[in-house]
């Protein structure tokens, strides 16, 4: 009976352990186990965080900040980079400050954080790694904001972070002590911290105290809309690797409030209220996406919801939240961007539709589609989870910023 049970037991704990490492993988990935591994990790991670949240143990993203906790290391100065955590206008940020001799004044990039406004941090090693290696590779000053995260805080709350910021460090005395160049300074983020910075740069534009212009923007697979979270991207990558749709929800909701209506709502694509149609011109994908990324989806008139949420939580309206829903007017005057897309990721057409309507608008836009890559790509970058694509990727960054700031 005993080895019954145990053939048993291994049986089934195979089967678990097969059912999370095996996931359909598309066919243009490189390195496909490797990518079910560092799946089948965030996939374990996210059960045990619904299982502690509805045993009431803790909130669902303060299970998922363990990762964020996990991955921390500490402000650590190499031979080319001088690392340290200060802060900046009361927000924490780390500062990496090349050691490298410069001819002249050094640029320099701002760069926000992702995790869906809810987890991440400079210091965790992904992020550590890519603001170094900027700073090295540019021999430029890399100040990387730790804005405050839902569910403590929401909406506008890491927006205000990211902008005091930006504006404390655009001063010419701040500037000038860190040996920067007001000419080439560059907002940059990825994910929900793309999303940070393009509504930065935005801001920037209508206020009269900044007089230092940015010289560009980066936005890394950027979450740039609240009103359709049908679009052909949503609806393909709905389980794709890291950023399933239904996590996506929960991150768009939690930015705002967590009131579990706003996430149902979101869920089903009925959140925005009969009054806020005209947005819908900023983000409608029949006009503003390529042929090739239509495929055969056919475009549907949104379904309205209540006015209720809209009132209580005015916010997904926002644009300082939704950077897509301004007017081409209000996009003319952005700086040169960079704008990269992964083709397996539910952001992929936000960052699309943007780069078309920049365009249009007059802007100069880099836009690079990876076509084998999915959501948060270039975060593995070292270590046992490195991946040939995000090096890719972050080489074609950095090449960016080198060549045009």
């Amino acid at each position: 009976v005993d080895m019954g049970v145990k053939l048993l037991c291994l049986f089934l704990a195979s089967a678990l352990v097969a059912y999370y490492i095996y996931t359909p993988i598309p066919e243009d990935f490189e390195e496909p186990w490797k990518v079910m591994l560092i799946m089948a990790g965030f996939r374990a991670v996210g059960h045990l965080s619904e299982v502690a949240d509805q045993l009431g143990l803790m909130h669902y993203m303060e299970a998922l900040m363990l990762i964020t906790a996990a991955e921390y290391i500490a402000p650590t100065s190499d031979e080319n980079v001088t690392v340290t955590d200060t802060e900046f206008s009361n927000v924490a940020v780390r500062l990496f400050l090349p050691r490298k001799q410069s001819d002249g004044l050094r640029r320099a990039v701002v760069y926000f954080h992702g995790g869906g406004w809810c987890l991440g941090q400079a210091g965790m090693k992904s992020y550590d790694h890519l603001t170094r290696w900027t700073s090295n590779r540019l021999n430029a000053v890399v100040v990387s904001v730790n804005y405050r995260l839902a569910p403590k805080y929401h909406f506008p709350i890491q927006f205000e972070d990211v902008y005091s910021v930006m504006k404390f460090f655009l001063q010419s005395s701040i500037l000038s002590q860190y040996g920067v160049d007001p000419d080439r300074v560059c907002v940059a983020g990825d994910s929900a911290g793309g999303n940070l910075a393009a509504a930065v740069a935005q801001q920037l534009l209508k206020d009269s105290e900044v007089k230092t212009k940015l010289k560009a923007q980066a936005l890394l697979y950027p979450a740039l809309q609240t009103l359709d979270l049908n679009l052909p991207s949503y609806q393909e990558n709905e389980n794709k690797p890291i950023l399933p749709r239904s996590l996506m929800v929960k991150f768009w909701s939690e930015y705002f409030t967590s009131d579990p209506s706003l996430r149902e709502a979101m869920a089903s694509n009925t959140h925005v209220p009969v009054e806020s149609s005209h947005l819908f011109q900023f983000v409608n994908w029949s006009n503003l996406l390529p042929k090739e990324l239509k495929k055969d989806h056919v475009y549907t008139s949104p379904t309205y919801g209540s006015s209720e949420l809209a009132q209580k939580y005015p916010g997904f309206l926002d644009p300082r939240a939704a950077p897509l829903l301004v007017s081409d007017d209000q996009l003319r005057r952005l700086p040169l961007t960079y704008v990269l897309t992964c083709e397996h990721d539910v952001l992929r057409d936000d960052g699309v539709m943007y780069a078309r309507r920049l365009r249009a608008a007059g802007v100069s836009v880099t836009h690079d589609h990876a076509k084998d890559a999915f959501h948060g790509a270039m975060m593995f970058v070292s270590g046992p989870t490195k991946l040939a694509v995000g090096h890719r990727l972050l080489n074609r960054y950095i090449e960016w910023l080198n060549e045009n700031l």
